[in-house]
């Protein structure tokens, strides 16, 4: 048998597919050698008969534009270590350069792995199905996905799908990223804090592994800064199949966007030929009421007008997959063989814009709003605003419908706000994000001088000095800004620095086990339902777990309920649960407790009849998120401690009272300035547990900073009177 691992795997094969492999050179192979494996009798990565539908779906992938440049693309990779593609929306570039690079470098005979990163989870979950079709293996098995809190892989696994966060947590134990032949940053134009980061890193590891391949794939054309970024790489562009998309704007603005999307969106459905329609929306909870009045106001006009029957389906990540892959379904059939043409409409958050591509869409509505992350590091608040779009991004949305045929696209604005108003590009998150868990990465990886990191586009200093202050204060580094011991068990929790502190504290206030369970279930989405036609009745459902500290023990008594009811789903229904997300909460304590089994911390619990088992948890609560606390001013409204900012309580909380200090796990902006997530604390336990922080020289002055001052008064008195006692009994 040949010395060669090539053809001592071609040995295991029969003669066609000895035939197949016959002249490859490891790095070198061409297109034509390629298509000869995809054509052969045996599958290459499993020795298996490649099936019928197999065939089938090969004959598509020729056919993507993406193929015609596949010796181009090849040549590229052989002369250069980056790599840069340009692909539009449609070209085929998510699911086939991977499959390009695998019968190219056939990884799994070197015990190496191709990465290609996703920005979005539904993204990575649905692209790996693909494409584990497309290569006719098994979704976990050769072809895999890795997302926060979900593994589908296996040690077979040599092409994986994989959110940017999840390759980043990878390299803090493997900072070569020596698991890897070549990683595949896609969606780049998205610009999230972890590609960015990941950017930076891949151009560091280069320097030091020439072996490793990297690509980076756009949709939109900034290309020419990517290419400087990475040592002027080559480009290659690649076309996308696009028809001809006619532009509609508002001649007024819209008073109403949501009400506007629901009203086009009949109209589309009444008035235009057949085809689907795509609707762009900010959230879930905005998808859920427009997909409901759809479908209410879609059977009155098939009962009043005769329209065609609609299939109205959501699109958002927090959905399951099986409730995503609906969203590839075809359009309901006529009803009749002379009646009106079934229609199939997508309401989607900007998820549908360049993650997935979905055929049959004619039809686009877009309201020029999506979710954005902001965040204010002078009074250290991050909250997601619904933000009016850029103009790259509704140019990325009108190309949804021209994939199929010539399309339309409904913008609910006018052509001047389109003009004037709409900046030219997202701003990258980095620039608008808080970067306490960016800096305790990078220090993780090893890198201290975070000021002269090659960032693409470096962050705001004061951002910085942001990060480095909460994980100061959160004893993740010490005073010369180096990783403590602390900091290291930190960075091994894949959660927020503050989340990560609580469950590390936890042993100590004797409830490690109840945190776990609080952590989870805000890792998760919400899980109390509230729809509106049955809204008294989900608060009465949700008073029943209300407990009078406070959210977070609400949480955890509804959690405590749910395991009580066996997981029961008909249960979790009647009592206005969300299952699926207490199922998801379920998998993520597994996982948290799995890393505190790890790293030796205690997995214990206060008994629960002794009074100090709610008292504990707040306080262990208290040790992640004492810089999240606001004091009841005499005026009757809350203020931020430090920051000074008034707040008040939001609707959703089961406080029924105004304590005097509450802790807060996020601040809301909307009409108001509102804290979520509350929990009642004492200001003892401040002083206790963060006594450097609660360090009253430099408090701003108001009504919370005069009663700590009493309460720390108070303490030194009675500590002193101990002492003199003590001396008064040894004389």
């Amino acid at each position: 048998m040949s010395d060669n691992p090539y053809l001592a795997h071609l040995n295991q094969g029969g003669n066609q597919e000895k035939n197949a492999f016959n002249g490859l050179i490891p790095r070198k192979t061409t297109a034509k050698q390629a298509e000869k494996l995809e054509n052969a009798e045996a599958n290459p990565f499993t020795n298996k008969p490649f099936s019928a539908k197999y065939q089938k779906i090969l004959e598509g992938r020729r056919k993507l534009p993406v193929h015609a440049q596949r010796q181009e693309f090849l040549d590229m990779v052989h002369k250069n270590q980056f790599v840069v593609l340009v692909g539009e929306t449609g070209s085929g570039k998510t699911t086939q350069i991977p499959q390009f690079l695998a019968y190219d470098e056939l990884p799994h005979l070197k015990g190496k792995m191709i990465a290609c990163t996703q920005p979005r989870r539904v993204a990575a979950m649905s692209v790996a199905q693909r494409v584990a079709d497309e290569m006719d293996v098994k979704l976990g098995q050769e072809v895999g996905y890795s997302i926060r809190f979900e593994d589908n892989t296996s040690p077979s696994t040599f092409l994986k799908y994989m959110t940017d966060g999840m390759l980043l947590r990878e390299a803090m134990t493997d900072p070569l990223m020596s698991r890897y032949s070549a990683v595949i940053l896609d969606e780049a134009h998205e610009r999230t804090l972890n590609t960015d980061i990941l950017m930076g890193l891949l151009k560091e590891v280069c320097k030091k592994r020439k072996d490793l391949q990297v690509i980076v794939m756009s949709a939109t054309l900034d290309a020419g800064k990517f290419q400087k970024y990475f040592d002027n790489a080559p480009l290659l562009s690649v076309p996308g199949r696009t028809f001809p998309v006619e532009i509609f704007y508002t001649p007024e603005p819209e008073r109403d966007y949501l009400e506007a999307a629901i009203r086009t969106c009949l109209q589309i459905h009444v008035s235009e030929p057949e085809g689907d329609i795509l609707v762009f929306l900010t959230g879930e909870e905005e998808i859920e009421t427009a997909c409901s009045k759809i479908r209410a106001e879609g059977d009155e006009l098939i009962r009043s007008q005769g329209a065609g029957p609609l299939k109205v389906v959501p699109l958002y990540s927090s959905l399951p997959p099986r409730a995503q892959q609906q969203i590839f379904e075809a359009a309901p059939p006529r009803r009749t063989p002379d009646g009106a043409p079934g229609r199939k409409i997508v309401v989607s958050t900007n998820i549908a814009e360049t993650s997935l591509t979905i055929d049959g869409i004619v039809y686009v509505i877009d309201p020029g709003f999506a979710k954005q992350k902001v965040y204010n590091p002078r009074i250290r608040v991050e909250s997601l605003l619904v933000s009016p779009i850029s103009k790259a991004s509704a140019q990325q949305r009108a190309g949804r419908a021209g994939r199929t045929r010539p399309g339309k696209a409904f913008r609910l604005y006018t052509e001047t706000a389109f003009n004037q108003e709409l900046i030219e590009a997202t701003y990258p998150e980095i620039l608008r994000s808080n970067l306490g868990s960016v800096v305790l990465q990078l220090k993780k990886l090893g890198i201290d001088d975070l000021v002269h990191f090659d960032f693409m586009d470096p962050p705001a200093p004061e951002t910085l000095m942001r990060a480095l202050e909460l994980l100061n204060y959160l004893g993740g580094l010490d005073d010369d800004g180096e990783l403590t011991p602390t900091g290291e068990l930190m960075s091994a929790f894949p959660l927020d620095p503050q989340l990560s502190k609580m469950l590390i504290e936890s042993p100590k206030y004797n409830c490690s086990n109840e945190i776990l369970s609080i952590a989870a279930l805000l890792s998760v989405p919400q899980i109390f339902t509230r729809p509106n036609n049955a809204r008294k009745a989900a608060d009465e459902a949700k008073a029943q777990f209300a407990h009078a500290d406070g959210d977070h023990l609400t949480l955890l008594n509804a959690y405590h309920a749910y395991k009580t009811n066996n997981e029961d789903q008909n249960w979790c229904y009647d009592n206005f649960l969300n299952h699926r997300s207490l199922k998801s909460a379920d998998n993520v304590r597994n996982q948290l407790r799995r890393t505190m089994e790890k790293y030796d911390l205690d997995l214990v619990s206060t008994d629960f009849e002794h009074r100090s088992y709610y008292t504990n948890i707040r306080k262990a609560i208290v040790a992640g998120y004492f810089m999240q606390v606001a004091h009841l001013e005499r005026s009757g409204h809350y203020l931020t401690v430090k920051d000074n900012q008034i707040v008040q309580l939001h609707p959703s909380s089961c406080l029924d009272h105004k304590p005097e200090w509450v802790l807060y796990n996020e601040f809301v902006l909307t009409t108001r300035n509102y804290i979520r997530t509350c929990i009642e604390v004492r200001a003892e336990w401040l002083l206790e547990v963060a006594p450097s922080y609660y360090d009253l020289s430099n408090f701003p002055n108001c009504h919370g900073k005069r009663q700590l001052e009493q309460i720390k008064n108070k303490k030194a008195r009675n500590d002193d009177e101990k002492k003199s006692s003590s001396k008064k009994r040894r004389h």
